[in-house]
């Protein structure tokens, strides 16, 4: 059931998307639960590439980005993996609370980390949730016999889709459960990888860093190296600045604890957005004058340096001003 931009209470975020019915809700840890989508009239879904997400609306209607956990080849369903955030509500709290029969708008599947064609190897390393999108790598990888290995660390008794993983991959699945045993799989992993391996790294944001940071120290070209960030960093509420639009011939006032985002939708702009968390790149707007605080994890350094863009639904700005090409 295609979701329209006509219908009403839709987030901008899955509009054109879907409607979709839940399955299965099963649970992987004592925090983490699986939620299994279908099409209402039974019908197959729209393909994907692994490593895709999807942006799911909750019911007080945010909506967050999830990563797919299936293959992408022909889905009857959509598979994601929650992680219920301690002390939080909003969107993990809300899918937590979803049941069998409940229906819910979703975008169509969308990926930023897709496994290179040309790879003879893929080396997938995950921590914790960021085991979901390694593992629809790892599926691809066992139905159409490509090769590839999986480093997995994960807390005891934390670890979700173990099992799926073992059956995956056999021998070629590494399980790490302290910080000494997964800086020593991984040296050896990175020092032994033959030429046309390529490292995908999901996990939080240090985590990856590091992987990345010891990959290219070790002489990996950085064409090599990718990454999927489930999650943005929780970020501080920022200074309140004013923004014009150039072509609107508008003044807007920024508050604190308010995305340029939020604040350009409450004036009745339309932003193309899909992650509001500085992941995905839809929000993209074009900056004309002032320095952005940038907060992303879209842009590269020489793009941030550039000063010429902004992801607005988390970024803001250093000067009390900015200047937009909306």
């Amino acid at each position: 059931m295609t979701v329209t931009a006509l219908a009403t209470g839709i987030h901008p975020a899955v509009e054109g998307g879907l409607q979709l019915e839940v399955r299965d809700v099963s649970r992987q840890t004592d925090s983490i639960v699986s939620i299994t989508f279908g099409d209402p009239s039974g019908g197959t879904l729209p393909s994907y590439v692994p490593g895709s997400h999807l942006i799911v609306q909750y019911a007080d209607g945010g909506a967050n980005a999830y990563s797919l956990t299936g293959s992408g080849n022909s889905p009857t369903q959509y598979t994601i993996s929650v992680l219920q955030v301690e002390g939080g509500a909003g969107g993990s709290l809300a899918m937590h609370r979803l049941a069998i029969g409940d229906r819910v708008h979703v975008s169509l599947p969308r990926s930023a980390f897709a496994p290179a064609a040309t790879a003879t190897h893929h080396l997938l390393i995950a921590a914790g949730i960021g085991i979901t999108p390694v593992l629809s790598h790892a599926r691809y990888a066992a139905e159409w016999g490509t090769k590839a290995s999986l480093i997995y660390v994960y807390r005891p008794g934390a670890g979700a889709h173990v099992e799926e993983a073992r059956e995956l991959l056999g021998p070629a699945l590494t399980e790490c459960s302290d910080r000494r045993s997964f800086q020593t799989t991984l040296m050896e992993a990175l020092v032994n990888q033959k030429l046309g391996t390529h490292l995908y790294v999901c996990g939080p944001t240090a985590f990856m860093d590091g992987v990345l940071d010891q990959a290219q120290d070790l002489g990996w070209p950085k064409g090599l190296l990718h990454s999927e960030a489930f999650g943005a960093a929780e970020l501080d509420a920022g200074e309140p600045f004013a923004v014009n639009l150039a072509r609107s011939g508008v003044r807007l006032e920024v508050p604190a604890g308010v995305s340029l985002l939020e604040t350009l939708e409450n004036a009745g702009k339309s932003i193309p957005n899909m992650c509001r968390k500085g992941i995905c790149g839809e929000c993209v707007l074009p900056v004309l004058r002032g320095k952005p605080l940038h907060r992303d994890l879209y842009l590269t350094d020489q793009e941030k340096a550039e000063n010429t863009t902004i992801m607005c639904c988390v970024s803001r700005s250093v000067d009390e001003e900015l200047e937009l090409d909306l």
